[in-house]
């Protein structure tokens, strides 16, 4: 039977009692996704999943995401973070220290959850490194001033993966090449609103990133830059923030609508870090009728 124990922190449950390499069923689902809209980050200990289950697991959320820059071998669905090196060349790519951001808020149809299993974990002198840092975007905005709740009420923004990507060049030093015009013109800027309603829970949630949020519709460049610099640093407050601290085997699921994320740089290329992941469109979960028909089970009763 699955028990949901919440974190000593803003967001974040542990979850037992529940073998994610076999097929959910509904229940189960529905415990699942209530807990996710409640917690945001929902960690799963000793779920060491090889890459066909964690992909099946991923997919009842919604559409995967493929094309990926390093997958793994006959799963594509399935990417590989990692420092780690085979015969001299790394087996994925590395993901710590890139700035704040939610995952994939350039594309039209953004992101859901990010599923990630950690099956090496780097460790110096018996503490565990590479962890990753959360902010609640849900509790953040019930913090916001109710003038500034009012004023960005319907207020649309702009993202942009190009805004992103240079960043990374000019300021973290990235060796990656610009965009070409083709790959710009294949993710081009999309609009999304600043405030979003959370599909499962009701709660609002501030819909911006540091790392692709360009600007808001309908304010001079520097206004609008002053607004997303005013939201960025009340999201980063202290109180909306959660640091989880990996084990091996740890299977993580977080909400990308509610939440930012970033991986804490804290270790060296020869202290080995390596995780599987899968990301999740949000497809189905915007669909109000896919959540009613996944919830069910639990609401009727």
């Amino acid at each position: 039977m699955i028990q949901i124990t919440p974190n000593d922190a803003v967001m974040g449950a542990t979850v037992t009692g529940i073998d994610l390499g076999q097929p959910l069923v509904p229940e189960d689902f529905a415990d699942i996704l209530l807990a996710l809209g409640r917690h945001c980050v929902l960690r799963f200990p000793g779920q060491l999943l090889d890459a066909p289950a964690l992909r099946n697991f991923s997919a009842r959320f919604g559409a995967l995401q493929t094309g990926l820059v390093s997958s793994e071998p006959g799963v594509p669905e399935v990417s590989i973070l990692s420092n780690v090196k085979e015969g001299g060349k790394l087996i994925g790519i590395p993901d710590a220290g890139q700035d704040w951001h939610t995952d994939m808020t350039y594309n039209r149809i953004p992101g859901f959850v990010n599923v990630l299993v950690a099956h090496r974990v780097p460790v110096r002198d018996g503490v565990v490194l590479g962890a990753t840092e959360f902010c609640d975007t849900a509790a953040a905005y019930e913090g916001l001033p109710e003038a500034l709740r009012q004023r960005l009420d319907g207020a649309i923004a702009t993202h942009d993966l190009n805004k992103y990507w240079e960043h990374m060049r000019r300021e973290k030093g990235s060796t990656r090449a610009p965009l070409t015009e083709a790959q710009r013109a294949a993710r081009p800027p999309v609009e999304h609103p600043v405030f979003l309603t959370h599909p499962v829970t009701g709660r609002r949630i501030i819909y911006v990133n540091p790392g692709f949020t360009d600007f808001i519709h309908g304010m001079p460049r520097e206004e609008s830059d002053a607004v997303l610099a005013q939201l960025f640093d009340h999201v980063m407050r202290p109180e909306y923030r959660y640091t989880h601290r990996w084990q091996q085997g740890d299977l993580l699921i977080w909400d990308h609508l509610s939440s930012w994320h970033y991986a804490v740089p804290d270790y060296g290329p020869d202290e080995a870090r390596l995780m599987k992941r899968c990301q999740v469109m949000a497809d189905r979960i915007l669909d109000p009728g896919f959540v009613r028909q996944a919830l069910r089970p639990r609401l009727a009763a």
